[in-house]
């Protein structure tokens, strides 16, 4: 008997050692957790985390997980006429308008992908995205509306930029292009086909707002100077 309970024990210590890796590499795939009160991120029960590389004075490099979030589109010569439509898709979508009927938190940030070529009087594609809380990061509810659709962002690193205020059209193309004057100053490789706006609060707040912009990388990122 005592062999049989031994291979027993082996058995069960390996598919121990299994839901160990699989939760750790969920968990670090999906790295999306508690907001913290010392961060910019305290509006939302959960945010997206990320591990600081570097940082100066005109931006900051960040490592950001893998993650899914739930997208929409809309088309218009502005981005703030472009992004309530959006908006709405996506917020009636976590509020019950899916196939489980699930009411899904909001998190934090949201992103815009921005056609980086597009001139101010050309329509464009902008493109909305949720970030989906942990507990729907695996397996989130199926849309109802055939226009919502999923995407990943993959393990990533992040050139960032931050700044107050409202995330406006002009507001947001000033500091996109801030971000470009610096990377190009340092010689830095990146995306230039597009670029995200990040939003981390509601339109509720009213004071000391977080918006950022974001480029991504191609090969290695560069650090900036020292301060």
């Amino acid at each position: 008997m005592k062999p049989e309970v031994t291979r027993l024990d082996d058995n069960n210590m390996i598919c121990l050692t299994g839901v160990t890796v699989l939760l750790f590499a969920l968990t670090v795939d999906a790295r999306v957790g508690e907001s913290t009160s010392d961060s910019f991120c305290t509006e939302t029960k959960e945010c997206l985390l990320y591990d600081l590389v570097c940082a100066g004075k005109d931006y900051e490099v960040r490592h950001y997980g893998a993650v899914k979030w739930v997208t929409a589109e809309a088309e218009s010569y502005f981005m703030d006429i472009a992004i309530p439509k959006a908006f709405r898709k996506l917020f009636k979508y976590i509020t019950g308008e899916n196939e489980a009927g699930a009411k899904i938190d909001m998190t934090a940030p949201v992103i815009i992908k921005v056609n980086a070529s597009a001139s101010m009087w050309q329509s464009s594609v902008y493109v909305l995205s949720f970030l989906l809380p942990s507990e729907y990061q695996a397996n989130p509810p199926k849309p109802t509306d055939p226009s919502i659709y999923f995407t990943d962002t993959p393990d990533m690193k992040v050139y960032v930029r931050s700044y107050g205020g409202w995330m406006m059209s002009v507001v947001s193309k000033f500091q996109a292009q801030s971000l470009k004057t610096s990377l190009d100053n340092v010689q830095a490789t990146y995306e230039t086909q597009y670029y995200y706006n990040v939003g981390f609060n509601s339109p509720m707040k009213i004071v000391n707002r977080h918006n950022e912009v974001w480029y991504i990388p191609q090969g290695e990122p560069v650090c900036p100077k020292s301060e």
